[in-house]
């Protein structure tokens, strides 16, 4: 998140100035507003924190290059004349823009912070450590202001939420809560756990769909080309002899003529329907109905819902303490869930159960009606037996070596329903095709 410097005076006309944080300029003024009410200061100048580029000399040495973030030119030249560089050259990076690493980067820095946890190495060795192995330049910087944070003293749930556009909302709250708790190791390897299963499930899902629906749209580009253009082509021909068409080439014909007078409009209808849907996805109320009825779709629905309780699982178990802390442990795990239904159900139903009306936690979750009954009695029999802790790992490995195997299955299934979609279309226009076959065309003489 980027950094903002203002600077004002008091009523009494003493300078002062503050940072914020925002994730933009309109943010920053509105919190730069808010301050400036609150403590009766004049603001004069909002200033971000953006990357300049340097060159820089001292004495005969050679020049150095490099890349520095401050708050304004005059200040960084300030800053290098005084550790004795007599030559300097700093100008503003332009193109300063800044992609978000690959999921599987962040994945390997909790996955070996875990690891090194494990082997009892101090917090600050292995961020060190790893900061100094990152290669992705994003990566780095957000690791190098997360430990500088630390070392001034700032709260590690404060420094890692800064990072969470880069590192994500979920693992940048998880690894802040973890530096506060505890079980840092336990947490970090959760967290990494996390995020492969979520990283290996995206991916299988993919396979699963991405090839499928490239054959499918291929093959529907492949039919209207067909009876669009070729097909008329050979039908027309004995049209024009007069010859009285087959059923099925009557049919096409119709077809093909309602597509090639109409093809702009169902062409527009068809992009702006899907510039639609895509925009409604994007928006929460469309990201919570898609959750919603995505988990009731055949065959993938069912993974998808059954590898969202097992990442709630997951988290719940690494956050679970047996005392008063646990709602906070219970919204948490369902912010990670992935589901915003399932987000929903559970803080909107199940945790008020719990607090207002003083319910159980399996009643509860049994109220919000997005878990298994196989989740609601192993919870029942953990809950009975003061295990609940132990439980919840139960469930997410049970989940977790189910959905493994039933989406190979799930992979093959719609494989084979692809296979006898493109058998079906390529048997309708053979008949189609071979029926011309038959026409026979008048005679001249007739």
């Amino acid at each position: 998140m980027p950094d903002f410097r203002f600077e004002g005076t008091t009523i009494e006309g003493k300078s002062v100035q503050g940072f914020v944080s925002a994730d933009n300029s309109n943010e920053a003024k509105s919190k730069v507003r808010q301050l400036a009410e609150q403590h009766q200061v004049k603001v004069q100048r909002i200033r971000r924190r953006r990357s300049f580029l340097y060159k820089i000399q001292r004495a005969n040495e050679k020049p150095l290059k490099g890349e520095q973030k401050a708050f304004s030119k005059e200040e960084l030249k300030a800053a290098f004349e005084k550790l004795g560089y007599t030559s300097v050259s700093v100008y503003p990076k332009f193109l300063d823009i800044k992609l978000p690493p690959p999921a599987t980067e962040v994945i390997t820095f909790v996955r070996l912070s875990a690891d090194l946890l494990r082997e009892k190495l101090p917090f600050t060795e292995v961020l060190q450590l790893l900061t100094n192995d990152v290669q992705n330049p994003r990566l780095k910087e957000a690791l190098k202001e997360i430990n500088n944070d630390l070392r001034q003293g700032k709260d590690s749930e404060e420094a890692f939420l800064r990072q969470e556009k880069v590192l994500g909302p979920f693992t940048a709250r998880m690894l802040g809560i973890a530096s506060k708790s505890g079980n840092m190791a336990n947490i970090y390897e959760s967290t990494a756990k996390f995020l492969e299963r979520s990283a290996e499930f995206k991916r299988s899902l993919r396979s699963a769909l991405i090839m499928p629906m490239f054959t499918l749209l291929v093959l529907a580009g492949a039919c209207v080309f067909y009876i669009a253009y070729i097909f008329p082509e050979t039908a027309k021909l004995f049209a024009k002899l007069g010859t009285e068409l087959p059923p099925m080439t009557t049919a096409t014909m119709a077809l093909s003529d309602m597509i090639m007078n109409n093809g702009l409009a169902f062409l527009t209808v068809t992009l702006s329907l899907a510039g639609g849907l895509i925009y409604l996805l994007r928006t929460p109320k469309g990201h919570f109905l898609r959750d919603k009825y995505m988990i009731k779709i055949p065959v993938l629905g069912t993974l998808i819902h059954k590898s969202s309780i097992e990442i709630f699982c997951r988290v719940f178990h690494s956050l679970y303490s047996g005392s008063g802390e646990n709602i906070e442990a219970i919204k948490l795990a369902a912010e990670a869930c992935g589901n915003k239904y399932m987000e929903h159900q559970i803080k909107t139903v199940a945790i008020p159960m719990m607090l207002s009306q003083g319910k159980g936690l399996v009643q509860s979750f049994e109220a919000s009606g997005v878990f298994t009954r196989t989740a609601l009695a192993r919870f029942s029999s953990g809950a009975e037996t003061g295990t609940i802790k132990a439980t919840a790992l139960q469930i997410a490995s049970f989940y977790e070596k189910e959905t493994v195997y039933k989406l190979k299955n799930a992979v093959e299934f719609i494989q084979l329903a692809i296979a006898m979609i493109i058998m079906i279309v390529i048997t309708l226009l053979t008949l189609i095709s071979s029926e011309t076959a038959l026409i026979k065309p008048k005679s001249p003489f007739q």
